[in-house]
């Protein structure tokens, strides 16, 4: 069966709401252009985000069309800026809000990936997405998408067929192809608290990673590396870029497949 390529969601400012788009440029690091191309650090340069800043998750982000203009709003507070230009702007009205200074930085060739070493799009299956809801009283399909903040969405219905897109160990690579572009598997997302808080508004599920960890191992496919898996509290698929020869392009619609 061939699968495709259904949903692809970039994060322009890193940590705040992610935007659909019909197709996007992959860069020359394997990130996905204007994905994550912006961040708030700190005084001493440290990203602000998520981890470590649960108001942040109050704060809305939506933007134009080709990504230069954001309007961010925390209930009936907003404001719209320009990208780059009004950066500094953007930081200082996150700062009155966050109660913590920030500053705005921007890294347009390389994006500022959570994984170095993997900065590729992170990938999934719509039936993982839709599986992961059921575990969870009150958390429907947008919401787990919103939480676990994936780039790439794959068609397949049976959930977490993309651990097959993952070598049995590290000595090896697993290849596939989106479209034109060849992709590395580097390993199983190793997910942080992000996940386990309201994406709305930062408040925590009880038990999140637990029952998570618990539901994923149970339901670990016969497919999937084990030996990647040192814990269960993982979910989609970290990559890395092989090769833009033929274009550098991703398009919904794209088909996905494996290589030898």
């Amino acid at each position: 069966m061939t699968h495709t390529l259904n949903r692809i969601t970039i994060f322009p400012i890193k940590s705040l709401d992610g935007c659909d788009v019909d197709k996007v440029t992959v860069l020359a690091n394997g990130a996905l252009a204007n994905d994550r191309r912006y961040a708030l650090v700190d005084q001493g340069g440290k990203l602000v985000n998520g981890k470590q800043c649960v108001g942040i998750h109050s704060i809305r982000a939506t933007y134009d069309e080709d990504f230069r203009k954001v309007t961010l709003r925390q209930g009936e507070q907003f404001a719209t800026f320009l990208l780059p230009d009004e950066g500094e702007k953007l930081a200082a009205w996150c700062s009155k809000l966050l109660h913590k200074k920030c500053r705005f930085v921007e890294n347009a060739n390389e994006g500022f990936p959570d994984d170095c070493e993997a900065p590729g799009p992170t990938l999934i299956s719509t039936a993982s997405l839709t599986e992961v809801a059921t575990w969870f009283d009150g958390i429907d399909l947008a919401e787990v998408r919103r939480r676990f903040r994936m780039n790439l969405e794959i068609d397949s219905d049976v959930p977490f067929w993309e651990d097959q897109l993952i070598a049995e160990n590290h000595n090896k690579i697993f290849r596939f192809q989106i479209g034109k572009i060849i992709w590395q598997g580097r390993g199983a997302c190793q997910r942080c608290i992000v996940p386990s808080r309201d994406s709305q508004n930062g408040v925590v599920s009880s038990h999140f990673s637990k029952i998570f960890a618990k539901r994923r191992q149970d339901s670990l496919p016969g497919w999937a590396p084990t030996a990647r898996f040192d814990h269960f509290y993982r979910l989609g698929v970290n990559t890395g870029l092989e090769s833009v020869e033929n274009g550098n392009t991703l398009r919904l619609g794209d088909p996905l497949c494996s290589l030898v």
